[in-house]
């Protein structure tokens, strides 16, 4: 449904604000920080899905939040808003996303500029598909964020995306400036977001800013990164977990006296350990001092016709050669394509080793293979209509893999890997008084081949690998050649393996015969340490495997 548009929009000041996912196992808690110390920030600015009830389901810190948002404001900064991209959003989700940032009186809901999902599947990782600076990519953001404002009844701040691969001919300022225009709506600015442009085009920080609508910034967004070297070029990547760049400290002094209708100072600090947040907060706490401010009129664009999208621009040779489905070369900048990739395949990495760190290793551990996977037609369908989780994906492709070169070692290893999950929803008997019974986190396993040489080795390798790259430079990806070897040799079974919940992952390690059977019988009832040889109690205990009613 579309809104009829007040007159002008009202926006409060909200003045400094930490980030957050809504999860209380991450770092830095906010509230807990503000408990500590008040007055530290004045607002949370949240990431969450559109839909209200998908955040309280799943945000941990949603019940807080809530129960606080009075006493500290909140912004709302949505996930899965496409701004760019083949599609526009659905109306249902634009109602979610409404009712949402009305429930929680968030005064403007605020995104990156680019492709984020197909069809409610994110990207890995959230790394969003940045739009060319070009008119094609300009008319279709222009028509993405006409249709997301009208199902609004608060401002959309439009977000300078990050940049690794320069597309288009326009500096990035200039291409929010002009969607502005065509828009009428407020600018959020993410220096992070600015740098990554600048290094990739060789600019000066500051460039671009002359000019530039800073009247129109109602947010300004600071996080941490890293820039690595490759040749002439030099690249940013936006990573909230690093620490903030001092240059963009600086940046953020001289920007702030420059934007009149500065609204919002968001530091991004997701990741930061409490003592790191603190010290950052209380520096920018000295940019943004605490206390009220009058509040800001802004006139409401008047309503136009949402022009249609024709994909001018061109989104899905973007994905392709971003997921190496495509060469480099088929796009523009090639050598930013390459960065592109490199990012996005260690993302997808990442994301396969929380559940096939074996076959991963063994099937995609190289650049190479990596992107066999990330070009199959498999990953290509986890976007699709009812599409499956990369994870989901992998395993289809992994199966085909085998089938295709018959390693009976590796398919012993993708069969071990599929076995886990299902070991986790087997309940194990709870400990009373005086008793002792297997750890919440731990379950055993049982194959009928003996794998705990691979499991060893992959963990020996990925050490030892490693340890050279940081002396060399390079991370020697032809070692791998190890685990095929072990993965050919593995010894009769049966094997019994422990399987422990280990940060999103889970680990394997292999025991002696007499704590095999100890933890088997615990899986079965709890028992009193006297029935046990107090030597395995022991060896248990100090695994972490047991635990004590």
């Amino acid at each position: 449904m579309t809104h009829a548009a007040p007159e002008a929009w009202t926006l409060p000041w909200r003045g400094l604000g930490l980030s957050s996912n809504l999860s209380v196992a991450d770092v830095p808690q906010p509230y807990r920080m503000l408990d500590e110390s008040p007055g530290l920030f004045d607002y949370v600015e949240y990431s969450a899905p559109l839909s209200l009830e998908a955040s309280k389901a799943h945000a941990s810190l949603f019940p807080e939040m809530w129960r606080r948002r009075h006493e500290v404001p909140v912004l709302f900064h949505p996930v899965h808003l496409n701004l760019w991209g083949p599609a526009l959003e659905p109306a249902q989700a634009l109602m979610d996303l409404e009712a949402h940032a009305r429930a929680v009186e968030s005064p403007w809901v605020g995104n990156d500029v680019g492709w984020w999902h197909v069809e409610g599947q994110p990207f890995p990782g959230y790394l969003y598909f940045t739009p060319p600076f070009n008119e094609a990519g300009l008319e279709e953001c222009v028509t993405h964020a006409l249709h997301v404002q009208r199902h609004l009844s608060r401002p959309l701040a439009l977000e300078n995306p990050a940049v690794l691969a320069r597309r288009g001919h326009w500096h990035v300022l200039d291409f929010m400036a002009k969607l502005h225009a065509r828009t009428g709506l407020p600018l959020l600015l993410d220096l992070g977001h600015l740098f990554s442009h600048q290094l990739s085009a060789g600019l000066p920080l500051e460039s671009g800013l002359d000019g530039f609508p800073l009247d129109q910034v109602i947010e300004l967004h600071i996080a941490g990164g890293v820039v690595t070297h490759r040749g002439a070029r030099s690249f940013y990547v936006d990573d909230h977990t690093q620490p903030v760049r001092e240059e963009l400290f600086t940046l953020l002094a001289s920007l702030i006296p420059r934007c009149p209708s500065l609204r919002a100072v968001t530091f991004e600090g997701d990741g930061h350990p409490p003592e790191v947040a603190l010290a950052s907060l209380r520096r920018l706490r000295k940019l943004v001092p605490a206390g009220a401010r009058p509040p800001l009129t802004l006139r409401v664009p008047e309503a136009v016709d949402v022009p249609p999208l024709t994909e001018g621009s061109q989104p899905w040779a973007l994905f392709d050669a971003g997921y190496a489905a495509a060469p480099a070369s088929s796009v523009e900048d090639e050598a930013g394509t390459v960065a592109d990739q490199d990012f996005r395949l260690a993302v997808v990495a990442e994301v396969l080793d929380r559940e096939w760190p074996l076959t991963r290793l063994l099937l995609a551990g190289t650049r190479e293979s990596l992107a066999a996977f990330t070009g199959s037609k498999e990953f290509r369908k986890t976007f699709a209509a009812g599409g499956r989780s990369p994870g989901q994906a992998f395993a289809s492709w992994a199966m085909r893999r085998l089938r295709e070169q018959k390693e009976e070692g590796a398919s012993a290893v993708l069969t071990l890997e599929m076995l886990l999950p299902s070991l986790f929803m087997r309940r194990v008997p709870a400990p009373g008084p005086g008793q002792v019974g297997l750890a919440e986190d731990v379950r055993l396993g049982s194959l009928p081949v003996d794998l705990s040489e691979l499991v060893y080795a992959a963990r020996a390798v990925r050490r030892h690998l490693t340890a050279r790259a940081w002396a060399s430079g390079a991370l020697e990806l032809s070692g791998l050649e190890t685990l095929l070897q072990v993965s050919r040799r593995p010894e009769p079974g049966p094997w019994t393996f422990i399987a422990r919940r280990r940060s999103g992952g889970t680990e394997l390690t292999s025991a002696s015969g007499g704590l095999v059977g100890f933890l088997g019988k615990l899986a079965a009832q709890a028992v009193t340490e006297a029935e046990v040889d107090p030597l395995l109690v022991a060896e248990a205990r100090e695994r972490g495997l047991i635990r004590r009613g």
